[in-house]
């Protein structure tokens, strides 16, 4: 009898522990995931005003303007020299063509071949050589704005001359946005949007 009392108590009190220890196991559980709750949250929050956002990245936004500094010298350089000249090939370089490239221009989309045929032709072709008179934007009118310091967003009103073959000289006046990401150390255009500045 005596035996049967102590395996009861035995059995009994391996219950309770047992019991015990899981219900602390479950508050540490519902503890570490409360933290990890509390950790998102505040990641959340801060991320709300962190460099994805409100940081100006002023290294990257200055590679920005230098690669289209240079986007533009290839054209001037290239105007006119030929569909597959070397300027053109310099000036296709800058970009990141795939499945993810689009432009909008003139109310049309083009994927990359699209906008390769009119890079090339537009500038390799269609102009004058040396037909690049002024490839500027309109003054204080480029915003560049870098996100998680390799995305960026280029936007100005275009203050372009052309000396086209056809029409002769051509004023361009729209407003553009070219999305740049870095890659490989360089920055690549995705995407182009060209449309008419409406006075």
């Amino acid at each position: 009898m005596k035996t049967k009392q102590v395996l009861l108590t035995a059995v009994v009190a391996s219950f309770f522990l047992l019991s015990g220890c899981s219900k602390d196991d479950e508050n540490v559980q519902d503890s570490e995931m409360t933290s990890q709750g509390s950790l998102i949250t505040k990641s959340a929050s801060s991320s709300n005003n962190s460099s994805s956002i409100s940081n100006e990245f002023p290294q990257a936004q200055q590679e920005v303007i230098e690669t289209f500094t240079a986007i533009a010298q290839s054209i001037k350089d290239g105007a006119g020299k030929g569909y597959d000249s070397e300027y053109m090939d310099q000036l296709i370089s800058f970009h990141a063509y795939g499945d993810k490239f689009t432009e909008f221009n003139g109310g049309q989309s083009f994927d990359s071949a699209g906008n390769e045929h009119n890079e090339r032709q537009l500038f390799g072709v269609d102009l004058e050589e040396d037909g690049v008179i002024q490839f500027a934007p309109k003054e204080g009118t480029m915003k560049v704005a870098v996100y998680y310091g390799n995305v960026a967003n280029l936007t100005f009103i275009s203050d372009f001359i052309l000396m086209h073959k056809e029409y002769g000289e051509i004023t361009v006046n729209n407003l553009i946005t070219l999305l740049f990401v870095k890659t490989k150390g360089q920055w690549k255009l995705v995407h182009e949007h060209h449309s008419p500045l409406n006075d």
